[in-house]
């Protein structure tokens, strides 16, 4: 049991590890094209800090642990909003650009939607509940919606000539780039991707092990050990953005990894093998979106920022639902 959690403690800081070195070698990679930091957290530096989650569903879906892959997929867009968002807000006030109040969080709320909505369509016709392949592929369909819009925008903001100060310092970090140090953030993002494999073999074989030896359902150590594990680089990168006062990168980096979750990495699982809705599941997808909600309205209130009581709210009600799920 000991060796179970060594093992379950060391594949956490592989995939810490890995996902920092993804995350740095993709966002260097990205400022030198002259991204913009709220294009870079919601895509390029969502993707990487998601990658951990990506890589443990995979292997579980392989494993055929569900319950695993349901709870890391819910509990962790439950620790990016309550613990992640809440722990920053804390440390400093967040401010929210005006495009993720109006299309950055709907997306996020019409993705918790969509999966709540095919998580329980086979309650009307008395099959058990699971995300089939079908929605598999719906999921991976509506991720690349967001895609084109996120990007889209994007482009179509550079190719009108639009100057932004955020524009700017991506130009100017372009034109900084030394020679030969594309190769070397390729190597980052290589050398974290295998990191975060190894680190999600170790991860599942631990928590599975964990689980079953005291009874506890795989969902639960998804919910909590697993989830909190693997959002630890959405922690660490939304910390150090917030501290060099990069809020936008920060945002756009929880936001768009709890799209990337409940999009990417949920229809990936889902198509590679069908994931079973373990019970208490339907209090823990009306907790996601209660939760998603609730960030929405502290968003738009006292002129766009996430104030320090704020952040305790949002950590309080993560702290106290999963409290109640452990205990319950």
């Amino acid at each position: 049991m000991t060796g179970d959690f060594l093992l379950g403690g060391f594949g956490m800081g592989l995939l810490l590890l890995g996902g920092d070195l993804l995350v740095r070698g993709a966002s260097r990679m990205a400022t030198s094209l002259g991204v913009s930091p709220l294009a870079v957290g919601l895509t390029v530096v969502a993707f990487g800090t998601s990658a951990p989650e990506l890589a443990v569903n995979v292997l579980a879906a392989t494993r055929d642990s569900g319950g695993l892959s349901f709870g890391n997929i819910i509990g962790s867009n439950l620790a990016n909003i309550g613990l992640i968002f809440g722990l920053g807000a804390i440390f400093r006030p967040i401010p929210i650009q005006d495009v993720v109040v109006r299309r950055e969080i709907p997306m996020m709320l019409l993705a918790t939607a969509a999966a709540m909505g095919m998580a329980f369509d086979h309650w009307f016709d008395g099959q058990p509940t699971f995300f089939d392949r079908g929605d598999g592929v719906t999921l991976l369909l509506f991720f690349f919606v967001f895609l084109y819009y996120t990007l889209g925008d994007f482009l179509t903001t550079r190719a009108g000539g639009e100057a932004r100060p955020d524009s700017e310092l991506a130009a100017k970090a372009s034109s900084d780039v030394e020679p030969g140090r594309p190769m070397r953030d390729l190597g980052l993002i290589l050398i974290g991707m295998t990191l975060l494999a190894v680190g999600a073999d170790f991860t599942v074989d631990a928590a599975t092990s964990i689980a079953r030896a005291f009874g506890i359902p795989e969902v639960i150590i998804g919910l909590t050990l697993v989830a909190i594990g693997t959002s630890l680089p959405e922690l660490a990168a939304t910390v150090i953005a917030i501290f060099r006062n990069e809020s936008a990168m920060a945002v756009g980096n929880i936001v768009g990894s709890n799209i990337f979750n409940l999009l990417l990495v949920g229809g990936i699982t889902a198509f590679i093998r069908p994931i079973p809705i373990p019970d208490g599941a339907a209090a823990d997808l009306v907790t996601l979106g209660a939760m998603s909600l609730l960030l929405w309205g502290v968003s738009m209130s006292r002129g766009q920022r996430i104030l320090r009581a704020e952040g305790a709210i949002l950590l309080t009600a993560y702290v106290t639902y999963v409290s109640v799920r452990v205990l319950g």
